[in-house]
């Protein structure tokens, strides 16, 4: 039998436990921002994340639905469009990286930890500084408006 056309992994499952395994997947490493999975579900997982956020970053309400219906929960929807999309916008793609880690002990499968590239936490510490220096300087020029009146 030929392989041409054929796309994807099926996992030994059939096609709606296969849409949940990914979608579960997906909602986690967007929830927990790294998974450790075993190989072939992290590449076949990857791609799909990357849609997502591609998706997500455009931000308006018609992908923010398709967004929804993608993953399982509405909150890691919420979560990848409000927090982590704005905090990739310096890259157009190769959000998230697969790095092998381990071999399982119980049937020798090769582990990978899917996690994404820009450290999140660091891009938000640095945004938040950018908005308090905002935030304080506008009642500064208030008070000496003011006391020139």
């Amino acid at each position: 039998m030929h392989r041409h056309g054929y796309k994807g992994r099926k996992f030994h499952r059939e096609k709606d436990q296969r849409s949940a395994l990914i979608k579960g997947l997906a909602d986690s490493l967007i929830k927990y921002e790294t998974i450790e999975t075993t190989l072939p579900k992290a590449k076949e997982v990857l791609p799909y994340v990357e849609k997502l956020i591609t998706k997500a970053k455009v931000g308006t309400l018609h992908n923010r639905r398709q967004v929804i219906s993608k993953l399982q929960t509405v909150s890691s929807a919420h979560k990848l469009v409000d927090q982590i999309a704005p905090k990739l916008t310096s890259r157009n793609s190769g959000h998230l990286r697969i790095v092998k880690t381990q071999i399982r002990r119980g049937d020798n499968t090769q582990l990978a930890k899917i996690s994404f590239v820009d450290d999140l936490s660091i891009v938000s510490k640095a945004k938040t500084t950018e908005v308090e220096v905002i935030k304080t300087d506008p009642p500064t020029t208030k008070a000496t408006k003011e006391g020139n009146s």
